[in-house]
This record gives C-alpha cells, sequence and structure tokens, in this order.
C-alpha cells in the first residue's frame, strides 16, 4: 500500500515539501467525530496505519470559516506523538459542498478531493428532476465529475426506469446515468471503472434509495448494515450516520454520507449561468435588460415557455436557483458586516483599556 493508493499525487507531494522538514507525516482524514478525527497514514512496512487525530490550535483560529477546517476527504500535516495533532491542511484539489441546513448562511463541505460524485436515486418516490438539477449545480462547482444511478429498477416497470434516465440525460449532456438493482444485481457492473487506484468516489443521495447496499456491493461484504425495505413506501432505512471514507481492497476509495434531506446551494452565478445556459442565452433576447422574466413586456423566456420551447418546470428551477442564490449573497454581506462591527467594537475596546492602563501609569 502506498500513500498513491489514498489519493496522494504530485501537487499534493511538492505542497508537502517543507512540512517534510519538520518531522510531519502526510495523512487523510477518513472520519470526522467532531472532537477528533479519523486518518490514514502509511507506515514504513508500507501497511494502512489508522490513527486518532486531534486539529492544532493554529490550524483552528487561521481558518476564517468552518469550511476552512479540516474535513473528510482533506489530506493534512500530521506531528505524530502522543496526541497525533494536525499541523495544517493541505489545497482541496476539488471540494464538494452545500449550505448548511437551515437558515445558516455558512458553507457545509461534505467531501474533499473527490474524483466521481455518484447520485443515487429511483425511478419511483425520490425521482425528482428539480433536485436533480441541484445535485448536478453543486457538483459542478466541486470540480468532481457526475454520475447518477437510477436504482431499485426491480420495483418498477423498464419503461419507468429508462424514461427517468432519460430525463436525468437530458438536464446533464456530460453525465452517465446508469439504471441498476443492488437487490438482483443488475447494472451494477458499470460504476467499476470509476473504482480505481487513488480515484475518491462519494456517494450521495436521499435515505432510503439503496446507497448502503449499493456500497455493500462494491466493497464486497456487509461493511454498512441495512434495514428491510417497507413495503408500503418502497423505501429503506437508511443507516449510515456519519461521512466516512472507506478504501477498497482492490483500489479506490469511497466517501459514503448521510441521506441528504435537503439540496440547499452554495454556489455562484457564473455557476448557475453555465448550468441553465439555455435559459441564459434567452435573456440577452429580453426587451429590457433588467427584464425579471414575469410579468414584463418582450419577455423572452416567458414567450419561450409559452411556446413550448422552454419546459416551464426548468425555467421556475432556475429563478428558485437564482433566489437561494441572491438570498445566500444577502446573508453573506450581512454576517460580514456582523463581524466587521464586532471586530471594530473589540479594537476600540482594546484600545480604550490601553490608554486607561497608560494614563494610570503617568
Amino acid at each position: 500500500m502506498t500513500l498513491a493508493d489514498l489519493g496522494w499525487n504530485d501537487i499534493f507531494e511538492k505542497e508537502f515539501t517543507p512540512y517534510y522538514q519538520n518531522g510531519w507525516k502526510p495523512a487523510r482524514l477518513i472520519r470526522d467525530n467532531k472532537i477528533t478525527y479519523g486518518a490514514l497514514l502509511i507506515d514504513a512496512k508500507k501497511k494502512i496505519d489508522e490513527r486518532e487525530v486531534i486539529m492544532s490550535g493554529k490550524v483552528y483560529h487561521d481558518a476564517e470559516c468552518d469550511a476552512d477546517l479540516p474535513a473528510v476527504g482533506d489530506w493534512v500535516a500530521l506531528d505524530l506523538g502522543e496526541e497525533n495533532v494536525i499541523r495544517a491542511r493541505l489545497a482541496r484539489q476539488t471540494c464538494f459542498s452545500r449550505k448548511a441546513a437551515g437558515h445558516s448562511a455558512e458553507e457545509q463541505v461534505i467531501a474533499a478531493n473527490v474524483t466521481t460524485v455518484i447520485v443515487v436515486t429511483d425511478a419511483g418516490p425520490d425521482f425528482n428532476l428539480r433536485r436533480m438539477e441541484r445535485y448536478f449545480t453543486i457538483i459542478a462547482r466541486s470540480g468532481a465529475k457526475p454520475v447518477v444511478v437510477v436504482n431499485k429498477s426491480d420495483l418498477y416497470p423498464e419503461k419507468q426506469n429508462q424514461e427517468a434516465a432519460e430525463a436525468i440525460r437530458a438536464l446533464h449532456k456530460d453525465a452517465e446515468v446508469f439504471v441498476t438493482s443492488v437487490e438482483k444485481r443488475k447494472g451494477v457492473r458499470a460504476l467499476k471503472p470509476y473504482f480505481k487506484k487513488g480515484q475518491t468516489v462519494a456517494f450521495i443521495g436521499s435515505s432510503g434509495v439503496g446507497k448502503s447496499a449499493m456500497i455493500n456491493l462494491v466493497l464486497g461484504d456487509d461493511w454498512q448494515w441495512t434495514d428491510e425495505v417497507n413495503e408500503v413506501t418502497g423505501k429503506g432505512r437508511h443507516t449510515t450516520t456519519a461521512r466516512e471514507l472507506l478504501i477498497l481492497d482492490k483500489g479506490g476509495i469511497i466517501v459514503d454520507n448521510p441521506g441528504i434531506r435537503e439540496v440547499q446551494m452554495w454556489t455562484d452565478e457564473r455557476t448557475l449561468r453555465e448550468r441553465f445556459a439555455d435559459i441564459s442565452a434567452l435573456t440577452l433576447n429580453c426587451r429590457f435588460d433588467n427584464c425579471k422574466h414575469g410579468k414584463d413586456a418582450g419577455c423572452a423566456i416567458r414567450d419561450a415557455v409559452e411556446q413550448k420551447q422552454l419546459d416551464p418546470a426548468r425555467h421556475e428551477s432556475f429563478l428558485k436557483l437564482d433566489e437561494e442564490i441572491e438570498a445566500l449573497r444577502r446573508q453573506r454581506k450581512k454576517r460580514q458586516m456582523t463581524i466587521e462591527r464586532i471586530t471594530k467594537r473589540d479594537y476600540h475596546i482594546r484600545h480604550k483599556k490601553h490608554l486607561d492602563r497608560r494614563e494610570r501609569h503617568e
């Protein structure tokens, strides 16, 4: 086993060079235990060495936000000793993230340095093209390759499965889409090319779509325990409760994630425009530059919808995502202003205390 098997490459090696002089070792984080982390490194006998590690105060204080803190998939500089301390986090080559759930304006890192993101869904209750658009948008921002699996095909007619797959392909021409049935061991072999030495694959999707069962099949054993499928809802209860990185014996790395209940946006306007290039092109034909694409006269998008050249649902999804990004932008600006006010207030307090001390000494 080598570092390359864990995803190490020449770019990481170059960045790590100065850390070798301190006697620190490269390690990859496989688990976030909130207070501690699980980390993998390669020992002198070229075997995997798993350690429980903690983060140094410097790494914590140097982070401008929570998203800058070490996360599952990150490469770190590890100071081996009694406490095994993370002294630095290497720059991420890809970063799969979303807006944190709830009203927060923070970014939540799902996994770092991911090569491929496999979205698992089905052609039944979980099928939702608007949610899939959101997945594609945040995957595009991450830099990873998108792959979609329409699983549980044994539960639905073949026509329904194929129609779901074709609808997803229509959303993203570069995304690979496969129809599978883990229960019947059908179609899963098509995913094999993504599991190569040093390649990291993140599995995401709603609870109950068969992610853990699919990972079990890829791993070759019952690594994750899964519940039986509910005969009424057609869904199983997903048992993954924490994000974890798993190493495959035959090459490849898996990041399993708990079921994602909401896919809130953490992206930028440029990525959004690229994902909806067809709609962005239409806006150039609107009569007014500040067209709201609703009841405004001369709206090219409304005309395209009325002439059935544009799917109304796709247009609504575009507007909703655009609104979310704008709202997020306002939240972040408001948060930054609050931080600046607090910093300014604290500065004046410290300055006043300093002047008071000087007056007392004088």
